[in-house]
């Protein structure tokens, strides 16, 4: 028998009372260095400051898997590095078309053992539900993930590849998709 994984939204205050369960769900899918994780909870904290704020926690009542997005928006960090980057490659109104009013998906992850159960593609349609942006977009790995190939089967396009963040190393792929999603 499959168990069913429910979904729910949130909004900044549930998803700040549950940073250490989120950081715990970003440990186990992403693996990162350990001295990275006290700047990534900060960075957590602060995005649920922003602009119309998101969360959907999936699972009842272990959480395990998240995913989180905002209107992006002229000095937030993620925004104008990869605006400006658009814009320098793409031109203005390619930069404008995608980031002049976006929704940020700012992370989607899902605990290892729950991963390839539909979990991911439900929280993204659920975040992207009734939201009144022209687009979404986000960033990933700039490889043939799982995740890459998530995003391109809800409609994702490739808007950039190749792309390192300033002070990275890794490359990423920036994608976007037309809201409301197909």
């Amino acid at each position: 028998m499959r168990r069913v994984i429910e979904l729910r939204r949130g909004g900044a205050d549930a998803f700040v009372g549950s940073l250490e369960t989120v950081l715990d769900i970003y440990t186990a899918a992403m693996r990162p260095p350990p001295d990275q994780l006290s700047g990534r909870m900060a960075i957590m904290r602060n995005h649920a400051t922003y602009p119309e704020f998101v969360c959907v926690f999936a699972g009842a009542p272990e959480i395990v898997a998240f995913a989180y997005g905002f209107r992006g928006a002229q000095g937030q960090w993620w925004h104008d590095v990869v605006r400006r980057a658009l814009y320098e490659r793409a031109g203005p109104v390619i930069a404008d078309d995608w980031f002049g009013d976006a929704l940020e998906l700012a992370e989607i992850h899902v605990r290892p053992d729950f991963q390839g159960k539909g979990i991911g593609r439900g929280m993204i349609k659920a975040i992207c539900a009734d939201r009144t942006e022209r687009t979404a977009v986000l960033s990933t790995h700039d490889a043939p993930t799982a995740a890459r190939h998530l995003y391109r089967s809800i409609g994702f396009l490739d808007l950039m590849t190749e792309f390192v963040f300033p002070g990275g190393y890794e490359t990423y792929a920036i994608a976007g998709t037309r809201l409301p999603l197909a």
